[in-house]
């Protein structure tokens, strides 16, 4: 008696065989339309905010009103001309820090699966820090390991302009700044002398 294969069973050993061979993608996987959509989106927000702070500027009694209404003072950033994808950051120094008066370039590099990673940012302009590097590389931890899909850019640029006035000198990427933290007459005039040295080299 001929014993004949089953044709259905076949079938499902084919349809697996296959299925094993294609790739499987990735849950968080994103075309480019929703994150150029999401950066269009975050351009919108930082420009209102700018906005809001010029107006609270030009108008002492609208200050607090502008504050209360998410306006971001020493923050902004742009796309760096076509791709929405490169934009180009200012952050000034905080008050009271030992960069208070000064405004640093940043670039901002955003992946084709952003938010689901975080953007490539470095210093254009020369920062002496603890925490930047000789290259204008940031150590912060949500630019790394602790980065969420729930930051967005006006959130990175906050964060690095705090890291100026709080810097981490437990993970420095210039360890002659962390070693010189604690002399803040030497600091600053290193901070100063750095700065206005120019831009960092590519």
């Amino acid at each position: 008696m001929e014993v004949r294969p089953n044709p259905t069973v076949e079938n499902l050993r084919a349809t697996a065989a296959a299925s094993s061979k294609q790739p499987v993608s990735s849950p968080n996987t994103v075309d480019t339309t929703s994150v150029t959509q999401r950066l269009q989106k975050e351009l919108m927000s930082l420009m209102v905010s700018i906005l809001l702070n010029f107006i609270g500027s030009k108008n002492a009694g609208r200050i607090k009103k502008c504050e209360m209404s998410g306006g971001d003072l020493g923050v902004s950033a742009f796309p760096e001309g076509e791709s929405i994808f490169t934009w180009i950051g200012t952050i000034e120094g905080g008050k009271g820090t030992m960069y208070e008066g000064l405004s640093y370039k940043l670039s901002l590099h955003f992946p084709l699966d952003y938010p689901f990673k975080p953007p490539q940012v470095k210093f254009e302009t020369m920062c002496f820090h603890p925490n930047v590097d000789q290259y204008g590389n940031i150590c912060l931890d949500i630019l790394q390991d602790k980065w969420s899909s729930a930051y967005d850019c006006r959130t990175i640029l906050l964060s690095i302009q705090s890291l100026l006035g709080e810097p981490n000198p437990e993970s420095p990427l210039n360890s002659y700044a962390a070693a010189l933290l604690n002399n803040k007459e030497d600091y600053r005039k290193m901070v100063q002398k750095q700065y206005f040295a120019g831009e960092f080299e590519s």
